[in-house]
């Protein structure tokens, strides 16, 4: 398949970027960041070159992983998050509907289901664990959670209008940066991820093969 991955030049896009060549796949990386994974240098919110991307190399299926996340909150503004987050996902949809992309598969975050019981726990309020299930309604946080749901809304609204076969997928955390609200961590960065991961962080690994199982099922 031929496959544009946004955010190649990320965390998880160049893992995944090598993992979907070792499966055989074309991938074409667009990131404004030069590296090995990216052919295309570039922001998903420059919406003549996410179109002319998109129609040159023919693209069958689009991975989108790009994005400013959470600890980005700490340097980037509100508007930032807004173009690349949710103008940048417009830009993409648009893309793959004009050309007949046939698989669109869409990194978003259970940042979103930390319901305010949840949080409450940071104070001693929670009573009790709290599975994450889909049951759980979306609660955004801050600007990421907010433009993180509205790209998924969007995934939805094209999927419903236009039949593009749209597959979202609510990761757990899995950046190698510290967390934006470190400062009020008792504990060394170090050690909150190794806690981190008895039960809310992935490894980037395992968050590749997510996407890779998200493009087989589009089979």
């Amino acid at each position: 398949m031929r496959i544009l991955l946004t955010g190649s030049s990320g965390w998880l896009g160049s893992a995944l970027a090598l993992r979907l060549r070792a499966l055989g796949h074309d991938v074409i990386g667009l990131d404004p960041v030069p590296s090995a994974p990216t052919q295309v240098i570039g922001s998903v919110a420059d919406r003549d070159l996410v179109m002319r991307t998109v129609g040159e190399n023919r693209i069958e299926a689009i991975v989108h992983s790009g994005a400013l996340h959470k600890p980005d909150i700490e340097h980037h503004r509100n508007e930032d998050f807004i173009e690349t987050n949710v103008r940048g996902t417009l830009n993409l949809l648009d893309a793959a509907v004009l050309s007949g992309v046939q698989r669109f598969v869409f990194t978003s975050t259970t940042s979103l289901m930390i319901s305010k019981a949840i949080r409450a726990g940071l104070t001693g309020g929670a009573r009790k664990a709290a599975w994450l299930t889909e049951d759980m309604s979306p609660e955004p946080r801050n600007i990421y959670g907010v433009t993180k749901l509205s790209a998924e809304h969007l995934c939805r609204l094209y999927h419903i209008q236009s039949g593009l076969p749209a597959i979202v997928l609510r990761t757990a955390r899995f950046f190698p940066e510290a967390d934006d609200m470190a400062h009020a961590i008792d504990q060394s960065d170090a050690n909150t991820k190794a806690n981190e991961l008895l039960f809310r962080r992935l490894t980037v690994e395992d968050a590749a093969e997510a996407h890779v199982a998200a493009l087989r099922l589009h089979s």
